[in-house]
């Protein structure tokens, strides 16, 4: 396939989703390199967590590798053991469900609801009255024998979770509640900051995130003792400042100050990458509106999504052509997309693991593609995009 420039009104490749450089980057990692403070001790580190905690409205912000290290950290620190159990959005990145087996626990997997895609509450009621019994402060699932400790919504594709009801479930049954907001920085929920809700929250800093430090994770959370214990844990559990004393098993969970120094200057600009982001899906919504068998993802009234990976669901019968038909069709003409992650519960790495009453969380798998919305997405290529997929419904390519 020849690509030729786009001033030209042709066709360059359009990824999915890429990061975008336009603030102090290279300022702050320059400061590094001149200072030699490159490692995982440093001034941005500090001024990391700092802001990240200022953003969020938490006490204190722990600094880690990956997201999935934040995850695993936050899950321990909420007193996740061997064994206990932890409800999972079913529709989700794999992370938060390795992140509950690395604590040698349990996930129990929960469907999404039909209209915003995220963890349905009426069926985590359900599970919790239903499926587990509940005395002396303690809840077992009726069908495994094993604890339930804890709540693990997923907030997915930049849209918050219904948190409300699932607070008052988990102040009912005495459960920690572990948001993963990888997805979702800067979106907000009844006007609050995502990973602001429950009691700890983890964050991802990955290549295709709203800001990115290259990988990179955070824990917030407004207990100090958590937050100590978290930043004990992600430094090796080294009990003493000088000596090499180790009371328990720690992990080398550490953020880089090269990383943070970017996570820094990221940060400074989310305010203006969530209104790009809001601005493409905006018009994708209205140039998409009309199309027959395509429907946007919707944005609750009590919700402000970031809209952090702008997708569709097609309705195959109505619009001519499957979700992966259209992936293919796209990526002919030089414009990625991705389908949704395959559910939890149907993946052969969680075999043993408990789902409660899925169907939902399948049909957005089969019928769901997520649309090029780089930060840096241009008008031009968005129109493309939008042309793209106006014309699929007139190809002969119908599968």
């Amino acid at each position: 396939m020849t690509l030729v420039s786009e001033q030209s009104g042709a066709t360059h490749f359009i990824p999915l989703c890429v990061p975008e450089f336009r603030g102090n980057e290279w300022s702050y990692v320059k400061a590094c390199l001149d200072t030699g403070w490159v490692s995982s001790v440093g001034s941005y580190v500090d001024r990391f967590e700092a802001a990240m905690a200022a953003r969020i409205g938490a006490r204190r912000a722990v600094a880690t590798v990956n997201g999935t290290s934040a995850l695993h950290v936050a899950l321990r620190v909420a007193g996740v053991e061997t064994d206990d159990e932890v409800v999972v959005s079913t529709l989700t990145f794999i992370a938060p469900a390795n992140a509950v087996r690395y604590c040698g626990a349990w996930p129990v997997f929960m469907d999404a609801e039909p209209k915003f895609w995220q963890m349905d509450m009426a069926k985590l009621a359900a599970f919790l009255a239903e499926g587990c019994s509940f005395s002396g402060g303690v809840l077992r699932n009726r069908s495994t024998g094993r604890l339930v400790k804890a709540l693990l919504p997923v907030h997915i594709l930049g849209h918050p979770v219904d948190m409300d009801p699932l607070l008052e479930l988990a102040r009912r049954y005495q459960l920690a509640v572990v948001e993963d907001a990888s997805e979702a920085l800067g979106a907000t929920y009844k006007g609050r900051p995502v990973g602001s809700h429950g009691d700890i929250a983890a964050f991802s800093f990955n290549g295709n995130k709203i800001i990115t430090t290259g990988g990179g994770g955070m824990i917030t959370t407004n207990n100090e003792a958590w937050a100590n214990k978290a930043k004990y844990l992600t430094t090796q559990a080294k009990d003493d400042p000088l000596e090499y004393c180790h009371h328990e098993i720690g992990y080398n969970y550490r953020l880089t100050n090269l990383a943070a120094a970017l996570g820094v200057a990221q940060l400074e600009e989310l305010d203006e990458y969530v209104a790009v982001k809001r601005r493409i899906a905006q018009r994708y919504i209205e140039a998409l509106g009309e199309v027959s068998g395509l429907t946007c993802m919707a944005e609750a009234p009590w919700a402000e999504s970031t809209s952090w990976m702008f997708t569709v669901r097609l309705d195959a019968a109505v619009f001519g052509m499957s979700s992966r038909a259209l992936l293919q069709h796209l990526q002919q003409q030089g414009i990625q997309t991705r389908p949704l992650w395959e559910p939890m519960h149907l993946s052969k790495s969680q075999t043993g693991a408990m789902a409660w009453q899925m169907g939902v969380a399948d049909e957005l798998y089969a019928d769901c593609l997520s649309l090029p919305c780089s930060v840096g997405l241009t008008d031009i290529q968005q129109e493309r995009v939008i042309t793209a997929l106006r014309a699929a419904t007139k190809t002969d390519r119908k599968v």
